[in-house]
């Protein structure tokens, strides 16, 4: 399909790109990369009257850990996630995410902030922040917000705690702890699609394997971004061995709220759920022993 006409500007500065979403409300949308609107505008599931493009805003586009805090431009493309050093040995589970996304011309294009703002349950990064506990960087003409990550996605899809005339601009990771693992997975029909189900884990471990933090979340195995928190307190002081990773992984299939479709049954998803959730603790397990 063609999508709707539209009006199209380029914003230069964030201030005016904050400007132009005062004075067109509610009809506007922010064109970043494009990868999940441009879709969306083709099968007409949305339809601004306006595209603010704010590509032009070279100030976006950034990897920097400072002080302990890994901050990403909004505008930083995939294919840097993938090809950075700094991401790759400092936090895998970022690489693992951006190298599963898509495929490479869209990793090109693809934002960081673009796919966390869309709020899509089966994207990839979503539960990747969720796993990490990162926070957004969003900006307004109210100044300046900080959101924890749990609290910018709600319980429904597509939608977050950004205003209407707010940009996100930067995510901040905070850095991984000293014997932590952290890993993401996803099941796909075929590369690039998207995921059937996937799980982010990060664990931390004493010098006896035992669980001192633990964050899972899940893509696509809800209507939104899932946290599975009762998975992350049954990891908790548990020694990370065969036994506390199948309980787990039980647990995690049961937070689960998959729906059927094209890609299989809800028991399916489910059990799917299950695999992920043995093999990212397994890895995770040898990241943080450094066997991996």
């Amino acid at each position: 399909m063609i999508p709707a006409s539209f009006d199209y500007v380029v914003a230069k500065s964030v201030p005016e790109a904050i400007s132009l979403l005062e004075q067109h409300g509610d009809e506007a949308k922010i064109l970043a990369g494009g990868q999940s609107l441009i879709p969306i505008l083709r099968f007409r599931l949305a339809g601004p009257s306006v595209l603010i493009d704010i590509n032009r805003i070279p100030a976006m586009e950034y990897l920097q850990e400072i002080d302990g805090i890994l901050h990403i431009g909004a505008l930083t493309r995939e294919v840097e996630l993938d090809q950075s050093s700094l991401i790759s040995t400092r936090y895998p589970i970022l690489h693992d995410t951006a190298k599963v996304i898509a495929d490479p011309v869209v990793r090109n294009w693809a934002t960081v902030g673009g796919n966390i703002a869309h709020a899509d349950p089966a994207n990839d990064h979503p539960a990747t922040m969720l796993a990490l506990r990162a926070s957004v960087v969003v900006l307004g003409s109210a100044g300046q917000r900080i959101i924890p990550i749990d609290e910018f996605f709600t319980d429904s899809s597509f939608e977050t705690t950004l205003k209407p005339n707010e940009v996100l601009t930067e995510i901040r990771v905070p850095a991984l702890p000293e014997r932590t693992g952290s890993v993401y997975l996803k099941l796909e029909r075929k590369v690039g699609d998207y995921a059937i189900a996937g799980i982010a884990a990060c664990v931390t471990l004493d010098s006896q394997n035992v669980v001192t933090q633990a964050s899972i979340a899940l893509t696509n195995a809800a209507p939104y971004p899932l946290r599975a928190r009762a998975t992350e307190q049954a990891l908790i002081g548990k020694t990370l061995d065969e036994t506390s990773i199948r309980a787990a992984a039980d647990q995690a299939a049961q937070e689960a709220q998959p729906s059927s479709d094209t890609r299989g049954p809800i028991e399916y998803k489910r059990a799917m759920v299950h695999t992920l959730c043995v093999r990212a603790l397994q890895k995770a397990l040898a990241r943080a022993t450094g066997g991996e």
